[in-house]
């Protein structure tokens, strides 16, 4: 059951006499602007149980980056810089979902970290971070509907290619306009099937390795000396796998932005974020080193302009027959059609912030009877069906540059995660409030600088194969494109709207959350699970 929406006096009393008491007061045009935000942000119903929650987090946007962006790195950049790359990107998502964590626990808004860099550090820097992770969900969206066509070329090339596209397409739509609870009950069965195929993916592949395989016998480590490996193209096919993994990991913070829709988040989320490192662990990076031991890098199909054949498909095949790998191809298609529905998922509610925010037109903020922003579902759905259409220019090529775009536009966010979480607690210290944290990172303040300066150097160096052996001006652009774009929205915004920079003693540091216990008591009858009665103070 939705939280019931309150009158405007009766919420500014509740907040005062909350579980948590702040000495923050905004003026009374901030109230205004807050109770504004509420309104909108409280008709998203808190729909999704933990159990749909925990999976989603664990499985849901596990998709086309690992299932074929590995592949890619392992033919441009060999087994090496495959388990290198994967596991520094791995530990800097870490650092950035500990960061993440307890900013979305503290504050479970439907924007999340989005909402946090306007709220922490400026109403333009949050703008651009809005608007740039709006895009990167509609361009993942079309990435996974163009990896459909990629893996239907594993049976045949006669099947025409933007018929499975648009058939998920609508599927996804449909599944995201229904209702909240259709789009995680879905999210929920192919995240487990997801996750039970990796595991199965892990256990067949030491065995094959070991030599349970049909024709290639005892395999060990011998593919990581053939040819050029274990490093291949030298620092430019090095740098290019971040970019790569940073697609395969992105998504991984987008689980956050499921606590405005999240029965009792400050508790669930916590949850999720500590699971994080063995999903880490276990998915990508064990998945890495299985990759990079039993294919050697220049297997025919892995990487071609026009093709890319699964590294999980070929595993299967190297240890049975036709019919294994026909049957883990067709899981890892259900595994992308998951991956296209949470990003189009996280695409609409950061539009539907986007408006509930001021910072796109209000008509985003339409919602249905089941509280879902149906304007936005349809806004970004379009987006990626038009991005999706480019494909006629060859899938595979399409699917790189769209997976570079994504790549960059997700390590952006990651430092501005560190950013924000920086600023958060230098605006908690200042206001005596660290005590009020219900989950700590505990990598603070070294967590945040990583995401920072680590994130910065890869983002510039990963683009050297454009430059290298000549250069290649679309590759240049998906490399780079983001950033250029990313500032110009903020110095526009910050010129139209004169915002300032928040400072650490006058952030707002509203908590906005009641735990179970401290809710039923007051409102027995709706049945707890971390129903929200603060005022929203966003921006």
């Amino acid at each position: 059951m939705s939280l019931p929406e309150l009158p405007h006096d009766k919420l500014a009393a509740d907040a005062q006499k909350g579980p948590y008491n702040h000495d923050h007061s905004p003026s009374s045009q901030d109230r205004t602007h807050s109770h504004d935000v509420h309104v909108n942000e409280d008709r998203l119903a808190r729909s999704l149980s933990a159990r749909q929650v925990q999976m989603i987090a664990i499985g849901g946007t596990i998709g086309t980056g690992l299932f074929l962006g590995t592949g890619k790195a392992l033919a441009t950049g060999g087994p090496a810089s495959l388990l290198i790359c994967y596991s520094i990107v791995g530990a800097i998502v870490y650092s950035t979902m500990l960061a993440l964590g307890e900013m979305a626990a503290f504050v479970p808004v439907a924007g999340s970290f989005c909402t946090f860099a306007g709220r922490y550090v400026d109403d333009a820097f949050g703008f651009a971070l809005t608007w740039n992770y709006w895009f990167n969900d509609a361009v993942s969206t079309a990435a996974d509907l163009v990896a459909l066509q990629l893996l239907m070329q594993y049976w045949t090339d006669v099947f025409p290619w933007y018929a499975l596209g648009i058939i998920v397409w609508v599927l996804i739509v449909l599944a995201n306009v229904i209702n909240v609870r259709a789009y995680g009950e879905l999210e929920y069965w192919l995240s487990l099937l997801k996750v039970v195929t990796i595991i199965i993916f892990i256990i067949l592949s030491i065995a094959v390795n070991a030599g349970g395989n049909q024709g290639y016998g005892y395999i060990g480590g011998k593919y990581w000396l053939q040819g050029d490996a274990p490093f291949v193209g030298g620092i430019g096919g090095f740098a290019s796998v971040f970019v790569t993994a940073s697609f395969a990991y992105g998504g991984t913070e987008s689980i956050a932005i499921t606590a405005g829709e999240t029965r009792d988040p400050a508790r669930t989320l916590p949850k999720v974020v500590r699971n994080v490192f063995w999903r880490i662990l276990l998915f990508y990076i064990l998945s890495a080193l299985m990759i990079g031991l039993n294919i050697p890098y220049n297997y025919p199909g892995l990487s071609t302009k026009s093709s890319r054949t699964s590294p999980f498909t070929i595993a299967f095949q190297m240890a049975g027959s036709k019919a294994a790998g026909s049957f883990v191809n067709a899981v890892i298609l259900t595994s992308v059609i998951s991956a296209g529905n949470h990003a189009l998922y996280a695409g609409s509610r950061l539009l539907f912030t986007l408006g509930a925010n001021g910072h796109a037109p209000k008509v985003f903020t339409r919602l249905t009877r089941y509280q879902i922003p149906w304007v936005a579902v349809l806004t970004t759905s379009l987006v990626s069906i038009v991005l999706f259409s480019l494909s006629f220019a060859g899938s595979g090529q399409v699917w790189t540059w769209l997976q570079n775009i994504v790549g960059v536009s997700n390590q952006l966010s990651w430092v501005c995660i560190g950013i924000a979480s920086l600023r958060f607690r230098a605006g908690l210290k200042a206001q005596g409030k660290e005590h009020l944290l219900p989950f700590k990172n505990w990598t603070y303040p070294v967590g945040p600088w990583i995401c920072i300066v680590l994130n910065s150097f890869i983002i510039l160096v990963q683009g050297w194969t454009a430059f290298s052996p000549s250069f290649g001006a679309v590759d240049f652009v998906s490399f780079y494109l983001e950033l250029p774009v990313f500032v110009a929205m903020i110095v526009l915004w910050k010129l139209l709207k004169k915002t300032k920079f928040r400072k650490a003693a006058e952030m707002d540091l509203e908590t906005d959350v009641y735990t179970k216990d401290d809710m039923e008591p007051v409102q027995s009858g709706w049945k707890g699970t971390g129903k929200r009665i603060g005022t929203w103070f966003c921006f």
